[in-house]
Formats: C-alpha cells, sequence, structure tokens
C-alpha cells in the first residue's frame, strides 16, 4: 500500500478515518457487510486492546515494523470479535450494559 511505504506509521495512522481505513492499512481482509454493521464497536474494541496493551507495545517505540504487527494483530482480533458475534453480544459501549445489575458503595455518614 502506497501509504505504507512513504510515512511513518504513526503519520500514516494521523491519515486514517474510517474503520475501512484502518483495516486496508493493516492488510486485514475483511466482508463490507460486517464493517458497516459494526464499524464504530469495531473501532471501540481496537481502542480498548490498544490500551490494554500499552505497556507491552513501549517495548516497540521506535520500531515501525514491530508496532505496525501488533497493531494489525490487535485490528483483526477486534475485527474479528464482531465476525464470530454481534455489538448486543459483546458490549462495547455502556449503552447495552444499562440493564445489567450497577453496583455502587454508598457511605452510611452521606446518607445522614
Amino acid at each position: 500500500m502506497e501509504l505504507q511505504d512513504e510515512l511513518s506509521l504513526d503519520d500514516a495512522l494521523d491519515e486514517l478515518v474510517s474503520a475501512e481505513d484502518f483495516l486496508e492499512y493493516f492488510g486485514v481482509p475483511f466482508d463490507s457487510t460486517v464493517v458497516h454493521v459494526n464499524r464504530l464497536h469495531i473501532m471501540q474494541r481496537y481502542h480498548d486492546y490498544l490500551s490494554q496493551s500499552e505497556d507491552s507495545m513501549a517495548t516497540h517505540l521506535g520500531n515501525d515494523e514491530a508496532l505496525r504487527s501488533v497493531y494489525r494483530t490487535l485490528l483483526e482480533r477486534a475485527y474479528s470479535d464482531f465476525v464470530e458475534s454481534d455489538a448486543l453480544t459483546e458490549k462495547v459501549f455502556k449503552v447495552f450494559r444499562m440493564h445489567e445489575p450497577q453496583t455502587g458503595f454508598v457511605p452510611l455518614d452521606s446518607l445522614l
């Protein structure tokens, strides 16, 4: 892909705007129907996976090729979550968890 050859990883990521852009850039094969229905869920899950992997990715700083591989693997994982499941089951966004029991702690002192 031209974008990959011409720009650093950070610069290329700045240019990507859609789920399809990310999938194409990282060379992840995808079904456009799955992406059309789940694009926001896929990208949020991808973001979540990236956040969970920050510590392990720190070891690859300065190595675009290694980081690109990690980013691709996490994107592939996020996409496959929605190929094998659906948004309601995956519950990426809080709106899908509204009816789950909520737990919270209220100190007794605050009630008096």
